[in-house]
């Protein structure tokens, strides 16, 4: 799967049967989904463990399933269409992807379930840096607040085939701010967009995945819901 280490937990490592992949450098977006959906198969088919893997991309514009055209205000990076759920979103330096590759059949079916779960193993990270932050009810995404006002600091985007999860979320822990400029992020040109390092908050992303893994195992006992909500 390319360059990567496992992230140290101490005493207390994730269950056996998922890997957690952190990649160094910039990835491709086309090497990652490639890489993705085949593990996301052979998960899927039992001949591969599950997967959370973080990595960051070159500068890109992504474009949801729901995209709108004229969300695309000046195409300054790659424009590449995806199959996630959502809009448009920037990747690049300094913001930390993490895409999870989960099987459903193993933690209830219940898709609004898991990507609740996922919004608040973000949030949960988030907090352990210090920053509060929140999902809004009808606004995809992780929000907090920078001068007074709502500021998206993190993207949420997900796809399920065959009860596999795909895709995930990004968190802006330090990229360049302006490049979001070229599109309108998530359709929501009222709203601006911050980071980590924007807020004052001195870390990175080695700090950042440190508070993931720090928050995970509530995020895996939070994914799993009961039989009964099959879908």
């Amino acid at each position: 799967m390319g360059p990567g280490c496992a992230i140290g937990r101490g005493d207390q490592p994730l269950p056996p049967e998922i890997e957690w992949r952190t990649s160094a450098g910039l990835t491709p977006y086309a090497d990652a989904l490639a890489e993705m959906e085949a593990r996301a198969a052979a998960v899927g088919a039992g001949d591969a463990r599950e997967l959370l893997w973080m990595l960051e991309h070159p500068p890109i514009y992504t474009a949801g399933t729901s995209a709108e055209p004229g969300d695309l205000i000046e195409a300054r990076f790659p424009v590449i269409p995806t199959g996630r759920g959502g809009k448009y979103t920037y990747h690049g330096p300094g913001q930390r992807i993490g895409y999870v590759v989960l099987d459903l059949t193993k933690r209830g079916r219940d898709v609004r379930c898991y990507v609740h779960a996922l919004e608040s193993w973000v949030i949960a990270a988030l907090g352990e840096l210090g920053v509060e932050a929140f999902a809004v009810d009808g606004r995809v995404g992780i929000w907090t607040l920078e001068n007074g006002r709502e500021a998206k600091i993190g993207a949420i985007g997900v796809r399920v085939k065959r009860w596999v999860t795909l895709h995930g979320f990004s968190v802006n822990v330090a990229p360049d701010l302006a490049h979001f400029g070229g599109i309108v992020p998530c359709g929501l040109p009222e709203y601006g967009v911050t980071s980590l390092q924007s807020l004052g908050i001195s870390a990175d992303l080695a700090t950042f995945d440190a508070a993931l893994a720090l928050t995970v195992d509530a995020f895996l006992e939070t994914v799993s819901c009961p039989q009964e909500n099959e879908a």
